[in-house]
């Protein structure tokens, strides 16, 4: 990777531009975050590259995210995003975990394979429309599946407006599919399970192996585990590309909005339903059940609409109480060092 680029070659647009005064714009440096480890974040701009120290001072800051610098390459502040993928941390942390950044749009990457889950897909749909960006879902390895067309079809009955590409990433044509959500300028991100074949798509866009890619597994025909960490790639037409670990768990949090937008059929039938607080079980005039008895609206898809908003919601709640507590023993220990320093000074008196 070059130690510079110019600002456009690192996705800048005009939304960052209009959050600068002039002052900023001319004596500021203006960078992008590349990396972000343990301990630091690397960053890139026009200037060459910076290290970046992570201090409990500075905002939490994640892949695509614009800074700017000081002339010595200090931090000064972050600026506002244009779009930010989050989830809940994996596991039982109660814990928000950015993702990526100020993307534009955003390529759903699913094989066609044993891997192949529309409830997941879903779920990574509701992720993007939360964070209000373009999704476009990717179905890979379609030179291992007879039947890829009607699986694509299942994807797109999801939203006739869905953007859905069935590739083989190991084909010279991959690149020509995808290229039209990769022009100069933008940046375009990847998100899917482990093994889907992110790292493929990545190499085929990029024009040559820049990531370690491996076979499928005989026993279940799932792909192996390569990425480790999200990276940003620059493609030769100006588009910046970022690739994250394969996600074994996606669990959603603040994201009522992108659940209803991804089920925006699921909405428009439950305007439809004779009680305004319908809950699609067993009440009367329910236009929802009725959907389903028809055979226009798969239960599937009920079943993971309700799923994934009571999963938001209680993530979300789970959220919201640890940073009163987090509040609270901060107002506690404020407490006890003013009662502190009330006792000292009354011995010292």
């Amino acid at each position: 990777m070059s130690t510079s680029k110019t600002l456009h070659q690192l996705g800048w647009q005009a939304f960052f531009q209009q959050q600068l005064n002039l002052e900023e714009f001319e004596q500021a440096i203006i960078a992008r975050v590349i990396a972000h480890h343990r301990s630091e974040y690397r960053v890139l701009s026009p200037q060459g590259e910076f290290t970046l120290p992570r201090l409990t001072s500075m905002p939490d800051l994640v892949l695509g995210d614009w800074l700017l610098l000081s002339v010595e390459g200090q931090f000064q502040r972050l600026l506002e995003r244009k779009s930010l993928f989050a989830r809940k941390a994996a596991g039982a942390k109660v814990e928000r975990q950015l993702i990526a950044s100020n993307v534009d749009s955003v390529f759903i990457v699913s094989s066609l394979n044993q891997d192949f889950n529309l409830s997941r897909i879903e779920r990574y749909l509701a992720l993007a429309y939360e964070a209000q960006v373009e999704p476009i879902v990717v179905l890979t390895k379609a030179d291992l599946c007879q039947h890829s067309e009607q699986l694509a079809e299942q994807v797109r009955v999801l939203d006739p407006l869905l953007c859905v590409e069935v590739v083989n990433g190991l084909s010279s044509q991959c690149q020509t599919q995808l290229m039209p959500w990769c022009g100069a300028g933008k940046t375009v991100s990847m998100l899917g399970s482990s093994g889907v074949g992110k790292s493929t798509l990545v190499n085929a866009l990029l024009g040559e192996n820049v990531q370690l890619t491996s076979g499928i597994r005989e026993d279940d025909s799932k792909g192996r585990h390569t990425t480790t960490s999200r990276s940003m790639h620059f493609m030769t037409n100006g588009a910046v590309l970022i690739d994250t670990p394969g996600m074994r768990e996606l669990q959603l949090a603040d994201c009522e909005q992108g659940v209803k937008r991804a089920f925006a059929d699921i909405d428009a039938l439950a305007a439809e339903c004779k009680f305004q607080d319908c809950r699609h079980g067993a009440e009367p005039g329910c236009a929802v059940l009725a959907a389903i008895e028809s055979g226009e609206l798969d239960s599937r898809r009920l079943v993971n609409y309700r799923k994934l908003l009571a999963e938001q919601a209680y993530n979300q709640s789970s959220f919201v109480e640890q940073r009163q507590k987090a509040k609270q023993f901060g107002k506690m220990v404020k407490s006890v060092s003013r009662q502190t320093r009330y006792i000292k000074n009354s011995y010292e008196r």
